[in-house]
């Protein structure tokens, strides 16, 4: 992480590479993304991540059932690429990754816990 970053600053980053990462990955990516960094974990939310044939799926509880399950297992077989991507701006390792999607508001909630506290280091 470079010195003299704000906390802000960092999210920001955060919160662009990781609309990146759903861009390169799908093919389309979300409207907003936010991130925040509360003491060892990242929070970020990303506000519509379903296209245009996502949300023709979710009328139906089969639809439904598959594009949470195809959503989380993209973000499984990728998550190497994001964890990455985050321990490269922060210099702190990902311990794990935790995400779920809300077929009805179309958002999408990824919390990474860290190594270490890396709020902390805004704290100085």
């Amino acid at each position: 992480m470079a010195d003299g970053q704000t906390k802000g600053q960092v999210e920001s980053r955060i919160a662009a590479l990781t609309g990146t990462f759903v861009r390169e990955q799908l093919g389309r990516g979300p409207k907003e993304v936010r991130a925040w960094i509360i003491e060892d974990m990242i929070l970020i939310r990303l506000k519509g991540v379903l296209t245009p044939a996502e949300e023709k799926l979710k009328s139906d509880s089969n639809g439904r059932y598959m594009l949470k399950q195809m959503r989380m297992r993209l973000i499984e077989t990728s998550r190497s690429v994001l964890e990455e991507a985050i321990q490269a701006l922060t210099g702190v390792s990902t311990i794990s990754l935790h995400a779920d999607l809300s077929i009805r508001t179309g958002e999408q909630v990824l919390v990474l816990t860290l190594a270490e506290d890396l709020e902390a280091r805004f704290r100085k």
